[in-house]
């Protein structure tokens, strides 16, 4: 059977003690009732606006339906509420809910763009107006937690970190990364943490061939997000974050000579590096035979590669070794490259290791929003896919920070959009507003008018 030969009303003869008739007959109700918290977050930080500006429309005036700024807010709220795909659009045509975060009347506005008008948009953007997009991503991140934090900040924490997103067709630029064994791009994203809080934020998104190496157009984005953050936060310090694949030359003397910047950077174990933690390992493993356990030792030295023509740096030592139940002993030293003064313990677990929190942030953009569904054929309509998965993400996290002291303030994307956004939803039009009837049983409608009240609503 296909679509259009399934029936739309079923019967349950003898589920229950009485006969049960499904039908989908509800013209004017939807399934993303608590998607208007979105629209509303988007109304205080402008992202799909600001989206728009940067996009240049070349279509004939008069044949225009629907604008760049509708097509922009229509992929955005649909990637944040679960429909990542350009085929959802014809599904989600007549959606009251969609439509109303569009501005259009839910009843009798016009129907959303179709998939061959989605594909149009994604394919008609420059590689210009991308880079003004990305900059724009940034500014509206930035301009948030200024405002957020009245420009005051005592560190801002800047993590850059790869990740594979495979490909399975002809995309452009798509190439076999050996180290993930796969075919793939290679996006980078970069996150900003404030002070001490717990929350990293997305502020840039860059689509990359597969087969780049992990350093390519890092200095550039770093260097375009020091230049927003110091406007926006004049006396704040910077702590770069980086895994092994940024420890070069180029990239390390690039951070030497920014101002008022500390660094952590991993580095891929060497030969000398390797007699610098001997004495460690062994103290290790002394203690790790006496504890039956895994053990830690740290220290720190003074290390110069070649290629560092005899700069010498501060390198934070994890001498390790992992015992697990049935297996034998097994070294594991780590290296981290650093200006901070800090003991080396402190500097490797309190400091290096909080990246990997990045790590959720990343699986949530993965596996909640699609940031993966780059199957164009072009490569610029999949970096701008990434732009608008981004934005979607940038715009949830604004919820959850909304969420603050309620049980969804530490919340996964998948549950946020779980438990907040998917209400079954009745639409009600009348000649002075328009009534959402949301469920009753809602469980968790108190924390769903807490933040609706946080984004500007009132109560009513």
């Amino acid at each position: 059977m296909n679509e259009s030969t399934v029936p739309h009303t079923v019967l349950f003869p003898d589920l229950f003690d009485k006969p049960v008739v499904a039908t989908f007959d509800q013209a004017h109700a939807s399934s993303d009732g608590g998607a208007v918290l979105l629209k509303a977050a988007d109304r205080r930080l402008g992202v799909t606006a600001g989206i728009a500006a940067c996009l240049t429309d070349t279509r004939t005036a008069d044949k225009i339906a629907h604008s760049l700024s509708a097509l922009v807010a229509q992929r955005v709220f649909g990637i944040a509420c679960g429909y990542p795909d350009g085929n959802d659009a014809d599904r989600l045509a007549d959606d009251p809910i969609q439509k109303l975060l569009l501005d259009r009347d839910p009843i009798t506005g016009r129907p959303l763009a179709s998939q061959p008008t989605i594909s149009r948009f994604e394919n008609g953007v420059s590689r210009t107006a991308l880079y003004r997009v990305g900059r724009e991503l940034a500014a509206c991140v930035i301009a948030r937690h200024q405002q957020r934090l009245h420009g005051r900040a005592r560190v801002i924490t800047i993590d850059l970190d790869p990740t594979d997103d495979p490909t399975h067709g002809a995309q452009q630029l798509t190439f076999f990364n050996g180290h993930y064994d796969t075919w793939c791009y290679l996006p980078v994203l970069a996150f900003l943490t404030f002070n001490d809080e717990v929350e990293q934020y997305l502020c840039a998104a860059v689509l990359r061939p597969g087969n780049v190496p992990a350093t390519a157009g890092a200095r550039g984005l770093l260097r375009r997000l020091l230049a927003l953050l110091r406007l926006a936060f004049p006396q704040a310090r910077f702590l770069v974050r980086l895994d092994g694949g940024y420890a070069t030359p180029e990239m390390l003397d690039f951070l030497d000579a920014e101002p008022r910047l500390d660094y952590v950077v991993a580095m891929a174990e060497n030969a000398v590096l390797t007699r610098l933690a001997e004495a460690a390992m062994i103290q290790a493993r002394q203690l790790s035979d006496a504890s039956g356990q895994t053990e830690h030792v740290y220290l720190d030295a003074e290390y110069a590669a070649k290629s560092w023509r005899g700069h010498l740096r501060r390198i934070v030592i994890k001498a390790e070794v992992v015992r697990l139940a049935g297996r034998e002993p097994r070294d594991n030293a780590r290296f981290v490259i650093t200006t901070l003064r800090q003991t080396p313990r402190f500097v490797y677990t309190r400091v290096y290791c909080a990246r990997g929190d990045i790590e959720n942030r990343i699986k949530e953009l993965h596996q909640d929003l699609a940031i993966g569904r780059t199957s164009c054929t072009k490569f610029w309509a999949n970096q701008l896919r990434v732009l608008l998965t981004a934005a979607a993400y940038i715009l949830l996290q604004e919820v959850r920070l909304r969420a603050a002291r309620t049980r969804w303030a530490r919340a996964q994307v998948a549950t946020l959009r779980l438990r907040l956004l998917k209400l079954g939803v009745s639409v009600v039009t009348s000649v002075r507003r328009m009534v959402l009837h949301l469920p009753l049983s809602a469980p968790d409608r108190a924390t769903w008018c807490r933040i609706a009240c946080q984004l500007g609503a009132r109560p009513g």
